[in-house]
């Protein structure tokens, strides 16, 4: 982030950076790395609006200082308000046309406008790192905080471009903190990523040019109105937020005199009150955004609400429009396609763009819900073969469900024994060797891997029978895995069978119950030598 004084509006889009970054680390899905374009067109949004702005802060300079006489002193900061203007609309065309190469190198853009190559994260990380252009922007960025510093002379200008070790998020990270200003930003990036970070950086570039245009302005007086009128302000820390997530604003008036007393009121009751440095009153506004109807291709729902600020006998009132983002959930587990029936499936669901107020609960009329100490994680136990249907709500309000297949338990595999080596089924053994064998059931390892505390068998009724030429000599029964075969073992005679039966298994369920289940095969023969 670029430091310094930041305004919420900045800061908003350095957190929305940071949950870039985030996913990035999360390696996440295809699904969700798609909506990266859409970081990208919202950072994009904000900075021409960053550029509008500083156009009419330069316009403001430039009146100030005709309404003032052309004072010498005056115009030298006008003109150096002009030289802070070309030069970062120099340094913003170099990036946009980074932004476009990224474009070109990838496979340009389908019929349709989307990036062919959004998820390649190849091409971007060498054009950038390899080719050394990642370092030609570093230095295009530092030569131009440099020259702030020189027009403005404000030393609190930190350099835009800064490697792992100077960045407080990474400088702590053993696998960050040795990366150079483009290995950090740059290196495995996918295209659309990479797109959204040079985003980031012109935003960043325009805030600068904020501040030094302030910094200017100030010289000359530019920032001293004259008011004649007192009208109503609502400042967001950002108009867009996540549904579940809370939405933050400063409702104020922008002309104030010691001696008013105003209150302040949104949808009809009073918000609470607050006073900033300058000692300029404002109302606090805050509250828990809710769901709305999601255009289909912004993923945005247009909300609305009403404040006033009552003021002398006088009401001033303001509408306010500001826009909820429909939350990207976030599954991961280690059964990727699905979830077995009647066991702990463990999940971790996350939604990034709550950051620190995720707080999220769980329900399924479909399955057995459990949820974790930590926030995000839940077990899900299916009751039955069809799907299951999971809804993620934070904070009262619903983000969204996700569905899963459920699928069955894979039965287990049968191991027999001998005195701790395989029995051998083919080449048989040796009567006087087998004394006791022990029959056991193992887990299918895909599924005791997936879900671990669900992968527990015991055979509990085991049937051995000994026949030779067709005919039964001795049958018994065992109730544990441990079969003694002594009284056996007098009876063997070269050519019988010994033959193992696998009456009843059993499985430990995540929950402590125990479950019948067949093993994948029953009946075993062991020739008899």
């Amino acid at each position: 982030m670029a430091g310094g004084k930041e305004t919420p509006r900045q800061k908003m889009i350095g957190m929305m950076y940071l949950v870039l970054t985030a996913l990035l680390a999360l390696q996440v899905s295809n699904s969700v790395l798609e909506k990266f374009v859409f970081i990208d067109e919202a950072l994009q949004m904000q900075g021409n609006e960053l550029v509008e702005k500083n156009n009419k802060l330069v316009g403001a300079i430039n009146s100030e200082v005709e309404k003032k006489g052309n004072r010498p002193e005056d115009k030298k900061a006008l003109d150096k308000a002009k030289k802070v203007r070309e030069m970062t609309a120099e340094l913003k065309g170099y990036m946009d046309g980074l932004r476009e190469k990224f474009v070109e190198i990838t496979g340009g853009e389908d019929e349709n406008g989307q990036l062919i190559g959004a998820k390649d994260d190849e091409i971007v990380s060498s054009f950038m790192v390899t080719q050394g252009n990642g370092a030609e922007l570093k230095k295009r960025l530092n030569d131009y905080t440099r020259e702030l510093i020189k027009l403005t002379g404000d030393e609190d200008f930190k350099m835009l471009a800064r490697d792992a070790k100077d960045i407080d998020i990474a400088k702590n990270d053993p696998d960050q903190k040795n990366k150079t200003f483009e290995e950090y930003y740059f290196m495995k990036t996918p295209t659309a990523a990479g797109m959204a970070t040079i985003s980031h950086l012109e935003t960043e570039v325009l805030n600068y040019e904020a501040r030094a245009l302030e910094d200017l302005a100030e010289q000359v007086g530019a920032k001293d109105v004259e008011f004649d009128q007192i009208v109503p302000l609502v400042r967001p820390a950002s108009n867009t937020v996540a549904a579940g997530a809370k939405f933050e604003a400063e409702l104020f008036i922008t002309a104030s005199a010691s001696g008013l007393n105003p209150t302040f009121m949104m949808d009809n009751k009073e918000v609470e009150s607050g006073q900033n440095e300058a000692g300029i009153k404002y109302g606090k506004i805050e509250f828990t955004a809710t769901p709305g109807n999601y255009d289909s291709k912004t993923l945005m729902a247009e909300k609305q609400f009403e404040a006033e600020i009552e003021l002398n006998d006088s009401t001033y009132k303001i509408k306010h429009t500001y826009y909820v983002v429909k939350p990207v959930i976030q599954v991961r587990s280690a059964a990727l396609s699905a979830l077995y029936m009647n066991c702990g499936n463990e999940l971790d669901v996350q939604v990034p763009a709550l950051g620190t107020s995720y707080n999220p609960s769980f329900s399924s009329g479909d399955a057995q819900v459990i949820k974790g100490q930590q926030a995000g994680k839940v077990t899900v136990i299916p009751k039955g073969r069809s799907k299951v249907k999971l809804t993620v709500s934070n904070a009262g309000s619903t983000l969204g469900t996700e569905t899963f297949d459920v699928k069955k338990v894979p039965p287990p595999n049968i191991e027999i024994t001998n005195r701790g080596k395989p029995v051998d089924f083919d080449e048989g053994e040796k009567g006087a060797a087998l004394s006791s064998i022990r029959v056991s059931a193992e887990a299918d390892e895909n599924f005791a891997r997936e879900v671990p505390k669900d992968a527990r068998y015991r055979v509990e009724s085991v049937e051995v029978k000994l026949a030779r030429g067709g005919r039964q000599i001795k049958v018994d029964k065992f109730t544990s895995e441990n079969v003694d075969l002594r009284a056996f073992r007098s009876l063997f005679r070269p050519g019988d069978q010994l033959k193992i039966k696998i009456e009843r298994v059993s499985r430990r369920t995540y929950t402590g119950e125990n479950e019948r289940t067949k093993p994948l095969q029953e009946i075993y023969s062991i020739p008899i030598n």
